[in-house]
């Protein structure tokens, strides 16, 4: 394989690639994606049973002849199993969906649950989704079993505060391998990261590029992250784009970056992110954080998300 790729240790001591496929989006497109993806090389694919692309990404992978144990596969826990009796059977779908015996990493979505119910979304009568009432540390201790169960060979979380993180990481017994959270040189969480750092948590960056999706309120006017003019010039000193610059900033971090595409020369091109930035690029790249965060279903999911991070609108 002509692509060398970095790779980070997790605190369970496998590896996980720097470089991962992220597959949210619509379900029709991500097989061939997918398929496109282990082609270009990339080893770390990650999805979400919300997503609803696990199937597709288990027929891409099985079609591609690339053996399981080179891959490194991600999926995520949803909020309506999180009750203690659901979560291995929601693992359990995923994996059938997946066509895997086992998961590299499995994380909690988000901390926030829903009524246990069959349907993703459980709305009451009004369109509102009905919350749940299952604590995230039970929830996480139930994941633990699924380690034992040699159902996954880690776990993580996805979208937590830090106080939320700090109480994961009191109440239960195993550290997570990873937390899932939007970051990229807009929203940098220096401190947040930091944190992860000392306690031996990788990071791994959804929205590598910020994220103009439609579905968020906040970025119409700004233009795109990609664009921003200091990773544009970055990027041609290397022959690189804006967009692999941000990429290469967070692998230079030591985390992971999950980008997402359905067209095969950006699929490729993200690839190519996984490269050095020097000390002096990464300082002005630091230079440029606006503290803009884009995903936040606060209001949707009925939980007050990020309260004590950047980002966080009142």
């Amino acid at each position: 394989m002509a692509h060398k790729a970095t790779t980070h240790k997790l605190n369970t001591g496998a590896q996980i690639p720097a470089i991962g496929f992220g597959t949210w989006q619509d379900a029709d497109a991500q097989e061939p994606a997918v398929t496109i993806a282990l082609k270009a090389g990339y080893k770390h694919i990650d999805t979400a049973r919300i997503y609803g692309t696990e199937k597709a990404v288990g027929n891409a992978i099985k079609k591609s002849g690339v053996p399981r144990d080179q891959l490194f596969i991600t999926t995520k826990l949803w909020n309506n199993s999180h009750h203690p009796d659901d979560v291995e059977k929601a693992l359990d779908a995923s994996l059938k969906d997946l066509q895997t015996d086992y998961l590299d990493l499995y994380l909690m979505h988000w901390p926030s649950p829903f009524a246990r119910s069959d349907t993703m979304m459980p709305k009451d009568d009004n369109g509102k989704i009905q919350t749940g009432d299952t604590d995230y540390v039970d929830t996480y201790k139930a994941m633990e079993k699924c380690i034992k169960a040699g159902k996954t060979k880690a776990i993580g979380v996805s979208n937590f505060s830090k106080a939320e993180l700090e109480r994961l990481l009191k109440e239960t017994s195993v550290v997570p391998a990873a937390h899932q959270i939007e970051l990229h040189p807009w929203l940098q969480q220096t401190d947040f990261t930091e944190f992860h750092k000392q306690k031996g948590i990788h990071v791994t960056q959804y929205s590598p590029f910020g994220n103009q999706n439609e579905i968020y309120d906040s970025g119409k006017d700004l233009g795109k992250l990609m664009d921003d003019p200091v990773l544009v010039e970055i990027g041609k000193k290397h022959g690189k784009s804006g967009a692999q610059v941000a990429l290469a900033w967070g692998i230079t971090k030591g985390h992971s970056v999950i980008p997402k595409s359905k067209t095969e020369s950006r699929i490729k091109s993200n690839l190519e992110g996984d490269f050095k930035l020097d000390q002096e690029d990464v300082k002005k790249i630091d230079g440029i954080d606006k503290k803009l965060r884009f995903n936040d279903p606060s209001k949707n999911f009925g939980w007050n998300f990020y309260s004590d991070l950047d980002g966080k609108k009142n």
